[in-house]
């Protein structure tokens, strides 16, 4: 089966790094215009010249930041004006923060829902009436397994990460009708940027191969995932082939979460 999205234009957020530009990749690969949004001028340049790498789709670099409001609103403009339209959204802007809930400021709280949750309200809200009159659309929530299985010390992510999905649910059951289809991904432990990091932090006297193999040892498969497998089924439901999937939110995670 090959997977084609051939003629589609996608929204990726957070998408100059890791999980978001391995879908950036895999997207363009796979046919579809892919408007890159991040913060950073600097990476983005990177991510286009890596994405672009045997797309068959066009790949556009777009600065945004994704926790304003008026960022979105101009970029958003902006995307329509390079590709026509926007048929495809993947939220996956963010960062994972975990601290007991009594230090967290209500500053820190505010910056956490902007980023992973009225981001990706704002953006659906812009993309809704284009899919809605197209009778075509897809939409992609990025979470994390702390959605469905929040732990102490957890927040703010887990709480941000929740709402995600609740409103993944809200707009799978409005979209239906009208062939906007809707879903959640969860992440486990995924090879990602934010891993490399914490090996510099924390590892640093060791190989990264070794250090990710005793993060996934209690994996039930034994290992922690690959950005490419995340993308490639970020690029499925984003395709025809998943047309009577809506409303589900699916575990990344190699089989670790207690919940389905």
């Amino acid at each position: 089966m090959e997977v084609r999205l051939d003629g589609r234009s996608a929204i990726i957020t957070g998408a100059s790094k890791g999980l978001g530009l391995a879908m950036a990749k895999e997207f363009a690969a796979s046919g579809a215009n892919v408007a890159i949004l991040a913060r950073s001028p600097d990476s983005l340049a990177e991510a286009l010249a890596i994405a672009s790498e045997g797309a068959s789709g066009q790949v556009a670099t777009f600065k945004c930041d994704v926790s304003k409001a008026s960022d979105i609103a101009k970029t958003f403009d902006d995307v329509v004006k390079r590709f026509g339209q926007v048929d495809i959204l993947i939220n996956n802007a963010g960062i994972s923060r975990a601290m007991p809930s009594e230090q967290i400021t209500d500053e820190t709280w505010q910056e956490d829902l902007d980023l992973k949750l009225f981001a990706a309200i704002r953006l659906a809200r812009l993309c809704w009436p284009g899919m809605k009159s197209r009778k075509w659309g897809r939409i992609i929530n990025v979470l994390n397994t702390g959605a469905k299985a929040p732990r102490a010390n957890g927040a703010p992510t887990a709480v941000s990460r929740a709402a995600g999905m609740a409103l993944m649910k809200v707009l799978a059951g409005e979209g239906a009708p009208h062939g906007i289809l809707v879903n959640g991904m969860l992440v486990g432990l995924i090879n990602s940027d934010q891993h490399k990091r914490r090996h510099q932090r924390e590892g640093s006297n060791e190989p990264y191969e070794a250090f990710t193999q005793k993060m996934g040892a209690n994996v039930p498969l034994g290992r922690i995932g690959k950005s490419e497998e995340f993308a490639a089924m970020a690029c499925f439901l984003c395709s025809d082939h998943a047309g009577f999937t809506t409303g589900t939110a699916i575990n990344m995670d190699g089989g670790a979460s207690p919940v389905v």
